[in-house]
């Protein structure tokens, strides 16, 4: 590992570990993770799925709207790596298109057709607790490398504390209204997303930069930028040029 890639890796652990004290966003915190590991990591997209109040899977974050569509799409067929990953608790690793054929046809089809070829399904677990799953999708065939994965288990852990650590004997309850508050504002911003897409004639992902640029340089929340947009209090200008991964 070089000294520039050591040096990053600790700061997202300390970014993920600044959540366990004090109030925080899980949606945001939650997005700078998966930012965090899509630039770190060989892999090519992240998404993460939680849990909601019925212990159905909904898509959180991602870093991409084919990593998002794929979530989607598994939750419709209620199979495929990242369900499995929410299912037993376990590391689902799929390593090749042929693989992802023998086990979920239509999710391989859809990978393919996204370009991805490969994916690394990580449970977010807390002992007993699984609050849903980290999903890392590769266009190159084969498995992380070791010291990839162990690293990106260790920051899905922590993500995983972040969640629970507020939690005490009487306290489940409202460690699901929180899980239920972040996919609420996942909603705010897809609704976001849509009407830039449509006001600015761009695409989906060029939308979801605008939105993080301007809660980055404001300091502002993800989802009260969303909102600010969608209710008309807020006019975004289009970048000249935007970055769509991020």
């Amino acid at each position: 590992m070089t000294e520039d890639r050591e040096r990053r890796l600790i700061d997202a652990f300390l970014t993920a570990t600044g959540t366990l004290v004090g109030d925080y966003d899980v949606v945001e915190m939650l997005q700078t993770l998966i930012d965090d590991i899509q630039e770190l990591f060989d892999v090519d997209a992240v998404g993460i799925m939680l849990a909601n109040q019925q212990q159905e899977l909904e898509v959180v974050v991602s870093t991409s709207e084919a990593s998002a569509l794929l979530g989607v799409l598994q939750l419709e067929a209620g199979e495929g790596p990242c369900v499995e990953s929410y299912e037993t608790g376990r590391t689902v690793w799929v390593a090749d298109l042929e693989d992802m054929r023998r086990r979920w046809a239509r999710f391989a089809e859809e990978s393919e057709r996204a370009g991805f070829a490969s994916v690394h399904s990580v449970p977010l677990r807390s002992r007993e607790a699984v609050l849903g799953s980290m999903n890392l999708f590769r266009i190159e065939p084969g498995r992380l490398n070791e010291q990839d994965a162990v690293a990106a288990r260790a920051l899905t852990d922590v993500a995983t504390i972040s969640i629970l650590q507020q939690r005490d004997a009487d306290q489940a309850a409202r460690t699901q209204q929180q899980l239920q508050q972040a996919l609420d504002s996942r909603v705010a911003i897809e609704q976001a997303k849509g009407f830039l897409a449509h006001t600015h004639r761009v695409d989906l992902d060029t939308a979801f930069a605008m939105l993080r640029a301007h809660a980055r340089s404001h300091g502002l929340l993800l989802q009260d930028v969303a909102r600010a947009v969608t209710e008309r209090r807020l006019d975004l200008a289009q970048p000249e040029s935007a970055d769509t991964r991020r």
